[in-house]
C-alpha cells in the first residue's frame, strides 16, 4: 500500500460548552470549522483546488450543525470548489474515523491530499436539545433515538450510569478515579505552562479580526484531591430515573444485561470529560502529493482499526481495539512511546491501563479530556495532533490513539513521527 503522510494537525482551543458561559458559545458552526480549515490552509500554502475530499466528524448533526459540515465549512473557509467534503458520526470516535478514513483513500490510492478533522459545540447542542423539548418534541436524537425493539436486544444506559457499572465491576474505587481526575488537572497544567499545545493550537477571530478566543477556557489548575472528594456524584439520581415513560431505569437497562452489578454513584464534575466546543483539523498526503509539491510530512500513518464491544457498557472498547490494531501493524505495547486515551469517564483509562499494563507516564501525557474537555467529533482529531506534538517533543516513535464511543465502539489509530 501507498503511504498515508500527516503533513500538519491543527486545533482551536477548547471553550466552556454553555450557552453565554463559553467564548465560542455564539459562534456558528461552521464558522468555527472554518477557523481550522483556514489555518491549516495558511500554514501549508498548499493549492485547496488540489483537496480531493474534506472527511468531517460531527457527532450531533441537527440545526446548525447538520447540513454537510465539511463541504460548507470549506466553502466558508475560502476553498476552492472543487475541493469537495464529507460529513460523518461515529459518536466521540468521529474524529479518528474522519482521519482513519482520508488516510485509508491515500494508502489505497484513490486520492492524492485529504483534510480530516471534526467540529462540535457542545454549548449549541445542549441548547438545541433542550429547545425541542420545551416545543414537545420527544427525541433531539441520541443513543438508541427511541427504538424500542432496539433496546430490547441490546439495552444501552446512560453513559455515565455504564461508567460507575464498569467501576464497580472492575473493583475501581472512588479514591482511585479522584486520583486520575487529579492527576488530569496537573498534567495539563504543565503542559499549557509549558507551551506543549502551542504548535497546533490556532486562535478563533471574529470576522473583523478581534480575538474570540486563544486558550484554553475548561481546565482548573488549582484543583485539589479534597475538593473532588466533596464533588457529589453526577449520576445516582440519574441511574434511578426512567429511560422512556413508564420504562425502566438507566440502572435497570443494566441488569437486564449484568444483573449481578450493583452500581455505586462514583464519577463526577472531576472525573467524567468537559462539555466544550471545539474544532480541529489534519492535512494528509500522498508520497506523491509531497514529492510535487514540496510539502514536509511530520508523521506517517501505519495502521487502522475499528472494534464494537458490548453496547450496554458500551465503554470497554478502547482495550480490544488497541490489541487489534497493534496485531495489524505488527507491534506490541512495548513499541509505543505515545498514547492518547479519550477520558470520557476516570474509569476509562485507567481500566485501560490495568488491562493493558501501561506505564503511567506514556499514556495521556499532558492531560485529558476531564481537564481540557471533549468536543465529541473533533476530540479524535485533536488527540492525534496531541501524540503527533508529543512525539516531537519526547523524540518518541510511535503514538496509539483510541477512544469509547456511544454504541459500545472504539476506533483506533496508530502513527509514527518522521
Amino acid at each position: 500500500m501507498a503511504e498515508a503522510y500527516i503533513i500538519d494537525a491543527v486545533r482551536t482551543p477548547r471553550s466552556i460548552g454553555k450557552m453565554g458561559k463559553g467564548a465560542l458559545s455564539e459562534m456558528h458552526p461552521q464558522h468555527l470549522a472554518a477557523t481550522v480549515l483556514k489555518a491549516i490552509k495558511d500554514r501549508n500554502h498548499f493549492d485547496t483546488a488540489d483537496v480531493d475530499d474534506i472527511i468531517w466528524g460531527t457527532s450531533a448533526q441537527m440545526g446548525l450543525q447538520g447540513g454537510d459540515m465539511g463541504r460548507m465549512a470549506a466553502l466558508d473557509a475560502d476553498y476552492d470548489v472543487k475541493a469537495s467534503g464529507v460529513t460523518l458520526d461515529r459518536f466521540c470516535g468521529s474524529g479518528i474515523t474522519a482521519t482513519s478514513l482520508a488516510a485509508a483513500q491515500i494508502m489505497s490510492g484513490m486520492e492524492d491530499l485529504l483534510v480530516a478533522g471534526g467540529t462540535e459545540m457542545m454549548s449549541y447542542v445542549t441548547w438545541y436539545g433542550a429547545s425541542l423539548r420545551e416545543a414537545g418534541v420527544k427525541s433531539a436524537g441520541g443513543i438508541g433515538t427511541g427504538n424500542l425493539r432496539l433496546q430490547e436486544k441490546h439495552p444501552q444506559t446512560n453513559q455515565g450510569v455504564a461508567a460507575d457499572a464498569i467501576a464497580a465491576m472492575e473493583g475501581i474505587t472512588r479514591a482511585e478515579l479522584d486520583a486520575f481526575g487529579l492527576e488530569s488537572q496537573r498534567r495539563a497544567a504543565v503542559a499549557i505552562k509549558e507551551g506543549r499545545f502551542d504548535k497546533s493550537v490556532v486562535p478563533v477571530l471574529d470576522d473583523d479580526g478581534s480575538v474570540i478566543l486563544d486558550h484554553e477556557e475548561y481546565p482548573r489548575p488549582d484543583t485539589t484531591i479534597e475538593q473532588l472528594a466533596q464533588l457529589k456524584p453526577a449520576f445516582g439520581m440519574i441511574a434511578d430515573m426512567p429511560s422512556r415513560a413508564d420504562g425502566p431505569t438507566f440502572r435497570q437497562l443494566v441488569n437486564q444485561k449484568y444483573p449481578d452489578v450493583t452500581i455505586e454513584p462514583l464519577h463526577h464534575a472531576g472525573t467524567s470529560s468537559g462539555v466544550v466546543d471545539g474544532a480541529a483539523a489534519i492535512l494528509l498526503a500522498s508520497k506523491a502529493y509531497v514529492e510535487k509539491s514540496g510539502l514536509k510530512p511530520r508523521a506517517r500513518v501505519v495502521a487502522t482499526a475499528n472494534l464494537g464491544d458490548c453496547p450496554t457498557l458500551m465503554l470497554n472498547g478502547p482495550v480490544p481495539a488497541a490489541r487489534k490494531v497493534l496485531a495489524k501493524a505488527g507491534l506490541t505495547k512495548d513499541d509505543i512511546d505515545v498514547w492518547e486515551v479519550n477520558e470520557a469517564f476516570a474509569v476509562v483509562v485507567e481500566k485501560f491501563i490495568r488491562d493493558l499494563d501501561i506505564d503511567r507516564a506514556k499514556i495521556n501525557i499532558n492531560g485529558g479530556a476531564i481537564a481540557l474537555g471533549h468536543p465529541i467529533g473533533a476530540t479524535g482529531a485533536v488527540l492525534i495532533g496531541t501524540a503527533l506534538d508529543e512525539l516531537e517533543r519526547s523524540g518518541g516513535r510511535y503514538g496509539l490513539i483510541t477512544m469509547c464511543a456511544a454504541g459500545g465502539m472504539a476506533p483506533a489509530i496508530i502513527i509514527e513521527r518522521l
